[in-house]
């Protein structure tokens, strides 16, 4: 059975009574669990104007984090591109690339993380309204030095300072068959997040439509990753448990978006702030729970049934002790079921994607 490289997603959360003080430091000690458990890559997520977590800024959290580790892969779940210039984005990877050549990953994101307001707030003063693929596009561009296609354009020439001799590896976050057909297209790696759309047709059908219109002429293969929500206990009645902790809860404007927000008091604040009709969803969330007896299987059949490369997992738990030994036991049961595709050193992001 082939093994299963597993990655981590952080979202950095802000615990009950804690603060996000608090959130950072458990975000360290995590990253250092996963490093000395061989972890691929540890990803840190990004919102804004949320009580709930504390990661309003990917890029700041990820230098730190270079600075707390030693091999593990460390990037973005993602830059929500969509708020910012291309440029200031690649150069800020570009510096990242400089302190940790070949563990840098840039995951750019299409949700707004926040609110109405946030989303204001963050795009005050931008005039360009350039299309999210477009955007791509230019971060690729400045990452890789690449020359403008036009050499009459007035940033024909410019570079984003510091030019890295190893750049940081782009992905297309999405949940939806547009996203994926957004990567296919650019012939860059994507993740569908089935912890956000857990409608198994529609992974299928991105994940499908990602590898039949794949660009190649960029010099690359397809490379899918599958990010699931998941929860290992010591047995299987405490993983039940932890996972009715929490609830799905989703908004639906009336401008046709639906988006996943952190709970219902969120849900009501971003329709008030949206000033349109909405209604809100409350769903049981899709985790991927259980003992490492039967979590190994699970995760072996995610790889099948998707055809994926990697799987990154995140974990919601409300004690932070249960989080860090749900990926202990995750690295049990992997390594138990010879699964587990564990690295000791970093690897070049040619090396991985190649």
């Amino acid at each position: 059975m082939m093994g299963i490289r597993v990655g981590i997603l952080d979202q950095t959360p802000i615990y009950e009574g804690e603060t996000p003080i608090d959130a950072f430091r458990h975000t360290i000690e995590l990253v250092q669990r996963a490093e000395q458990l061989g972890f691929h890559r540890f990803w840190v997520s990004e919102h804004h104007d949320s009580g709930h977590v504390a990661g309003s800024s990917p890029e700041v959290l990820i230098s730190h984090l270079l600075a707390h580790t030693e091999r593990i892969r460390l990037g973005s779940g993602g830059v929500m591109l969509q708020h910012y210039s291309p440029y200031k984005v690649a150069e800020n990877f570009n510096v990242l690339s400089a302190l940790g050549p070949g563990r840098i990953d840039l995951g750019i994101g299409r949700a707004p993380g926040g609110l109405p307001r946030s989303t204001q707030a963050l795009q005050q003063g931008i005039q360009e309204a350039a299309s999210l693929k477009d955007k791509i596009n230019q971060v690729k561009q400045f990452i890789h030095n690449e020359p403008h296609e036009d050499e009459t354009h007035p940033l024909a020439g410019l570079s984003a300072a510091p030019v890295s001799q190893i750049p940081a590896e782009l992905y297309v976050l999405g949940a939806s068959i547009d996203s994926a057909g957004m990567a296919a297209e650019l012939g860059l790696p994507y993740v569908f997040s089935l912890f956000i759309n857990s409608n198994t047709e529609v992974a299928l059908e991105a994940l499908r439509t990602y590898r039949e219109q794949f660009d190649s002429s960029h010099g690359r293969e397809p490379y899918a990753i599958l990010a699931i929500s998941l929860i290992v206990a010591e047995s299987a009645e405490e993983a039940e448990g932890l996972a009715s902790e929490h609830m799905l809860v989703k908004i639906h404007l009336e401008n046709g978006k639906v988006l996943t927000v952190g709970s219902v008091e969120q849900a009501e604040e971003f329709g008030r702030q949206s000033n349109e009709k909405y209604r809100i969803e409350i769903l049981e969330p899709s985790v991927t729970r259980g003992t490492k007896e039967t979590v190994g299987p699970a995760l072996a059949k995610f790889q099948q049934d998707f055809a994926v490369d990697e799987l990154i997992v995140t974990t919601a738990t409300r004690d932070f002790a249960k989080r860090i030994r749900s990926f202990e036991l995750l690295r049990e049961a992997l390594d138990e079921q010879g699964l587990g595709e564990f690295t000791n050193e970093s690897t070049p992001a040619q090396a991985v994607i190649g």
